[in-house]
């Protein structure tokens, strides 16, 4: 068992990449103990050429624990660092959409169309975002029918696969904001990923899911894509000063060691004004923890998959 988490104990070193900036001007700080070796992941090189690109779901059943967020967050960082990244709502709420400024009500076409229509591609609805070299293919609430709608198609689970292959020799990166559920569209997502990544808010109740999930991620794999493989868990919402959330990260270390991600994302207050600003933090507060936190995260993606 990880040592008590409830104070610093001597010669062990401080959580790597913790952010928590519950006041607009807090500054960085050592936010508790962990039996994991401090690890600096360096700025990565730049690309020499792009594509073909890594494709990426970010999914939990659960809701509420950072997908949306860490699509943002996650794509932003990864396009400062001269990558090429595509984003894809896949969630009915529309709210990866929302969070970089569209209003899902006012497209007039979405990812819901290009996977029902044939002669539509993805490059008719493809958006420019704010962030230079990051695009998006949106989605509304006319994506709750393709649920529906899919069940009688042939090769069904395959959809979004066909509608991203076009685009992977354009991009670096695709990142899959998938629904919080484990029902069609999110086989969809996973069946054209290479990799899933997990956010995982340091709350008892998440950590739960995470079996059911991992079920589900290995029948895909068996059934429908042999390549697919849990790139890491992400550990946000963490907050340092209530012992549940110290222990519920301790757990989830102890559980899935070197597949849990040693960057960690804290609460913060910043999170709530990006969205309504319609920027990701790493754009609308560069200097927050918040921001550092996704840059560190995608310097440690970019490690993993060297």
């Amino acid at each position: 068992m990880p040592p008590s988490t409830s104070g610093a104990s001597a010669g062990v070193l401080p959580l790597e990449g913790v952010a928590s900036d519950t006041s607009v001007d807090e500054p960085d700080v050592d936010l508790g103990p962990t039996q994991r070796p401090r690890v600096e992941f360096p700025p990565p090189p730049p690309v020499e050429k792009h594509g073909p690109a890594r494709i990426v779901a970010m999914c939990n059943q659960k809701g509420g624990v950072g997908k949306t967020t860490s699509t943002i967050n996650l794509g932003a960082a990864l396009a400062e660092y001269g990558r090429r990244v595509l984003l894809v709502d896949f969630d009915p709420q529309g709210a990866l959409s929302v969070g970089l400024g569209l209003n899902p009500h006012d497209l007039e076409m979405s990812i819901y169309n290009i996977l029902m229509d044939d002669r539509l591609k993805a490059a008719d609805i493809l958006q420019k975002t704010p962030i230079n070299g990051m695009d998006l293919l949106p989605a509304n609430i006319d994506l709750s029918a393709a649920e529906i709608q899919l069940v009688t198609e042939v090769g069904r689970e395959q959809a979004l696969g066909r509608v991203l292959r076009p685009l992977i020799p354009h991009y670096d990166v695709v990142l899959i904001d998938c629904q919080p559920s484990l029902g069609l569209l999110t086989v969809n997502a996973l069946t054209a990923a290479d990799g899933v990544i997990v956010p995982l808010e340091c709350e008892y109740f998440a950590l739960r899911g995470v079996a059911l999930l991992q079920e589900t991620i290995e029948k895909v794999r068996d059934r429908l894509n042999p390549r697919l493989e849990i790139e890491g868990l992400l550990a946000t919402m963490y907050d340092s000063r209530t012992v549940h959330g110290r222990e519920v990260l301790s757990r989830l270390i102890e559980a899935f060691d070197e597949r849990v991600f040693h960057t960690v994302v804290g609460r913060t207050v910043r999170f709530p004004e990006t969205t309504v600003a319609g920027m990701p933090i790493t754009s609308f507060a560069p200097s927050s923890p918040g921001a550092k936190a996704y840059k560190q995260l995608a310097r440690e993606v970019l490690a993993r998959w060297k």
